[in-house]
């Protein structure tokens, strides 16, 4: 029907034109109350805002000279934010002579990482970048 047509019935019943797509041909247009959509569109999203997790990154840094109990005291730290559903980037930062011994820096990771249980999944593998070296951590699937 014409635009003309299409405005006076939408102003008998008191309602808005509103066009659902304008670059059809012709345009598609409803007859709705506008407010009424808006609010109704403003309250999904806020509710869609309220279901939606976030997925946070956390860092642990590790030493090269980590003893036993420290390594025990990290990887529970290391748990919690896994059970809490983030995302752990476990590092060490390399100084001095450490860097030409970057193996045991790897090492240290593995062995951070068998402490886990199977709680972990490594989304990526211990790298030396620089003077770091970096490994990422995800939450297992259950």
């Amino acid at each position: 029907m014409p635009a003309s047509q299409a405005l006076r019935l939408a102003y008998e019943q008191e309602l808005d034109l509103v066009k659902i797509s304008p670059t059809a041909v012709p345009p598609v247009c409803k007859i709705m109350d506008y407010s009424k959509f808006k609010y109704e569109q403003a309250k999904k999203d806020k509710e869609n805002r309220k279901n939606q997790t976030v997925i946070e990154l956390k860092e642990i840094r590790l030493s090269m000279t980590i003893d036993v109990g420290d390594i025990a005291v990290k990887t529970k730290q290391c748990l919690k934010f896994l059970e809490a559903g983030n995302k752990v980037k476990v590092s060490i930062r390399m100084k001095g002579r450490e860097n030409s011994r970057s193996y045991q820096g790897v090492k240290v990771m593995e062995d951070f990482f068998g402490g886990l249980s199977g709680k972990a999944v490594m989304d990526k593998k211990p790298t030396t970048e620089g003077r770091n070296i970096i490994m990422m951590l995800s939450p297992a699937k259950a």
